[in-house]
């Protein structure tokens, strides 16, 4: 800048130093004395008019996500902030904040004449701002401004530099000091001033530099700290210490200047290296530095869509950022970290498969989550392996995955609930061979009743002639399709969301573009919570409880906030659930050689079922005990269609083909084991026998009968009624019922089909005559009756 630039810029400086200095004197000190001035009367003027009472609003604060037990699991912010008393404040912080800050604080009134003047004229004889001249409460004016803001334009009004922001200060300083104690001042400003690397308050500072608490700070903590807050930035020890240590020593002169220590106290802390103080923590905001980032997110993600906690999206972040809440929730800190383990341990975070392994624990009968763990790493590198935010445990709406995982077999325990709900027996034996061809109209739509097309499903794992309990341990395919017939299509799918599965949109099965006779074998889209919880309602008998994070949530003062409450409810008849749980018993620890769960055996009672999708695009386990239901999926996040589990190398080793048992069931059992150890086995409870044995019905006799009429009568019996295609040879009329297979007066189980043959109105041709070599019997005389119908 040229000499003559500088002196205007002096001269400017100046006539706006004389202008403040006379309203000063004008509207503080003189208001009795004649005019100063035109500008001075109207600036005092307008000084007058402003309002002198500050409204402090409540500071953002951090707040804090504890796990069950009470131990810290994460912290939420925008301003890392801990509000506490001035009692929680070292004296030396406080002498030395008002040492360097305002050595006259509990001198003025709200206004330093003498330092505004003089920091005033400083400024007009350099040319440049060198002494700011506001006492600590006008900064904590400022700063209470700067806090209230809530559009652009009211943070940028408190920010600059004017005559009539400056007035605006100098009014409510006033003000405050009229209503506020000195230390209530103080203290304000101790919980509101910014102190660099992220850290707002005395408090946070503290932690946040030396890894303590305010009230336990050195002298050259407290001095350093003092230090900071007139240039956050430049006087930042972890990033300037040579600048942050001179600026402390130079707070200790003040403070020795003062009288607030003595010489031998200054000597000793001016000698102390920085570096000897300072004992950083890392900033830990948000979910990406605990030990279960994706729990984290869930109740980030749950808070933030009940509109329990706030009218809008906006007001519910704000309440969580800013708030200074204490989360209570349902973690398991040791469960958590088993099941990272366990995570990790079967697909490092790395592996260049880039397959993933999600899981979830929950407490039967109480809808708890215990755990929920994935084997990546949380963060926004999306297109880095093994890095993600994507919660793979939860439903798309609350940040899961965006398409979904098929389920594949462990779908077949809802069919179970169906099939002994509708009264059909475990020892019913069905034939299931591969591939077993469903003709058009096996099934019907629940939306429309239009017909679904042909269906020819195929085994993975053994076919036959099997029960209930052979079908269920080997995961016969083509058995449970025949059982989902019998027990009726959309019969299984209620039978699901009684127990709490939902597709990954949160919607209704029977909705989905899916849905059909394959429901059955898994193709709908779900996520592992889902699972989780429908399985834990089978370990509870019936009983259905909600997924639940969030225990308690209480606020900066205290108050007790509402939190989703405990929701359940007996969904399916406990002695159904009891029933299906002794099958699912079997997968495990039946009898059955070859049964697909045997590896995961716990040695107590335990349920559970494996769960391969077509062409092993996913892979899982599911399974409980009494006391614990957990879910494990294993796939590709990319898509298990273009990425199945087939020919892949996991971990060094070569698979050709990957099932449930492979990775999510020793998964499962690891974590299980972790989490019951110490915990005395329990058994499942008994087993009603009319549930196992099923419900039985006699046949009627519908010959004769019009074939609609007929099956309305079967179907009011609880039997499934399918009219044959070819017509039998009767002497019946045609077009009526001819016979039943099975035939009238047999005792069948509840849900059997039954097929009615319909007459072709064309008699059977004669039977042939006997044979003359064979001569009848003497005493028999032969006689031919034929039969009026067809009733094989």
């Amino acid at each position: 800048m040229s000499h003559a630039g500088a002196a205007v810029s002096r001269m400017v400086l100046f006539v706006l130093v004389s202008l403040v200095s006379g309203v000063l004197v004008a509207g503080l000190m003189l208001p009795f004395v004649g005019s100063v001035g035109l500008a001075a009367r109207e600036v005092s003027d307008s000084y007058q008019e402003i309002p002198d009472v500050l409204q402090p609003p409540p500071l953002p604060q951090q707040s804090i996500l504890l796990a069950a037990d009470g131990s810290r699991l994460a912290t939420f912010y925008t301003e890392n902030r801990i509000v506490v008393g001035i009692g929680d404040i070292n004296p030396l912080l406080q002498q030395a904040v008002v040492a360097v800050e305002d050595s006259r604080f509990y001198e003025h009134d709200g206004v330093d004449l003498r330092g505004t003047v003089r920091a005033l004229a400083t400024n007009s004889q350099s040319g440049e701002i060198q002494q700011g001249g506001s006492t600590l409460t006008m900064q904590y004016v400022k700063n209470v401004l700067l806090t209230a803001a809530k559009t652009d334009e009211e943070r940028s009004a408190a920010n600059e530099q004017s005559v009539s922001r400056k007035l605006k200060e100098w009014r409510l300083a006033t003000g405050l000091e009229k209503r506020w104690s000195k230390q209530q001042i103080l203290e304000g400003y101790l919980n509101i001033a910014y102190f660099g690397a992220g850290a707002y308050g005395a408090e946070a500072a503290s932690r946040r530099y030396f890894s303590r608490t305010a009230v336990t700070l050195t002298l050259p903590q407290a001095a350093l700290l003092a230090g900071i807050v007139q240039q956050p930035v430049a006087f930042d020890p972890l990033r300037n210490p040579k600048s942050a240590k001179a600026r402390r020593d130079v707070v200790l002169q003040r403070m020795l200047d003062q009288g607030y220590i003595t010489a031998a106290q200054y000597a000793k802390a001016a000698a102390t290296p920085i570096e000897e103080t300072l004992k950083p923590k890392k900033l830990r905001n948000g979910c990406s530095n605990t030990y279960a980032p994706y729990f984290c997110d869930y109740v980030y993600q749950v808070i933030k869509s009940d509109e329990a906690f706030g009218a809008t999206e906006e007001d519910r972040k704000a309440l969580l950022n800013q708030g200074g809440l204490v989360i209570k929730t349902t973690l398991d800190p040791k469960l958590q970290k088993s099941a990272q383990r366990a995570v990790d341990r079967a697909i490092p975070r790395k592996d260049p498969s880039r397959k993933a392994a999600a899981t979830v624990f929950v407490k039967p009968g109480s809808g708890e989550i215990l755990a929920m763990a994935q084997n990546t790493s949380y963060g926004v590198e999306e297109n880095k392996p093994g890095v993600t935010t994507v919660n793979y445990n939860v439903d798309s709406s609350l940040n899961g995955s965006s398409e979904g995982f098929q389920a594949g077999s462990t779908f077949k325990a809802f069919t179970l609930v169906a099939a002994l709900q509708q009264g059909i027996p475990v020892s019913e034996r069905i034939s299931a061979t591969s591939p077993k061809v469903f003709p058009a109209g096996s099934f019907t739509s629940c939306q429309t009743d239009a017909p679904f097309p042909r269906y020819a499903p195929r085994n993975s794992t053994a076919s036959g002639n099997f029960t209930m309990a052979q079908g269920t341990a080997y995961s016969v395919n083509t058995y449970f399709v025949e059982l989902e017939r019998r027990a009726g299509l959309c019969e299984t799918a209620d039978a699901a969301e009684a127990l709490g599965a939902r597709d990954i949109k949160g919607k209704r099965f029977k909705t989905s573009k899916r849905f059909g006779p394959a429901f059955t074998l898994g193709v709908q889209e779900v996520s592992p919570l889902t699972m989780a919880e429908a399985y834990a309602t089978l370990a509870a008998s019936g009983l259905r409880c909600d997924s639940r994070a969030v225990t308690s949530i209480t606020t900066r003062d205290g108050k007790k906030l509402a939190v989703p409450p405990k929701r359940c409810e007996q969904s399916i008849d406990s002695a159904i659930a009891d029933g299906v749980t002794s099958l699912l018993a079997g997968v495990i620890d039946g009898g059955l050689p070859g049964r697909t769960g045997a590896p995961m055996s716990l040695g107590r009672a335990a349920a559970g079922k494996t769960g391969t999708t077509e062409g092993n695009a996913a892979v899982w386990f599911c399974g409980y005990t009494r006391e614990l239901a957990g879910a494990v999926w294993v796939g590709d996040p990319r898509g298990g269609q273009r990425y199945p589990l087939r020919n892949v190398t996991i971990d060094g080793r070569f698979y050709s083909v990957v099932y449930g048992r492979t990775f999510p069931g020793p998964i499962w059992k690891s974590v299980m084991l972790a989490g019951l150890k110490g915990v005395p086995p329990s058994s499942f409870p008994p087993i009603d026998p009319s549930v196992i044995k099923g419900v039985t019905v006699r046949v009627p006799n519908l010959i004769g009968l019009d074939p609609d009429n007929a099956a309305a009568q079967l179907r009011a019996l609880g039997l499934t009624p399918q009219i044959a295609t070819q017509r039998a040879a009767s002497n019946l009329p045609e077009g009526t019922v001819a016979g039943t297979d099975p035939r009238a007066g047999a005792t069948v189980s509840s849900g059997r089909t039954v097929i009615i043959r319909v007459s072709s109105g064309v008699p059977p041709p004669p039977k042939p005559s006997p044979s003359p070599s064979v001569s009848p019997s003497p005493s028999v005389s032969p006689t031919v009756s034929p039969s009026p119908a067809v009733d094989p």
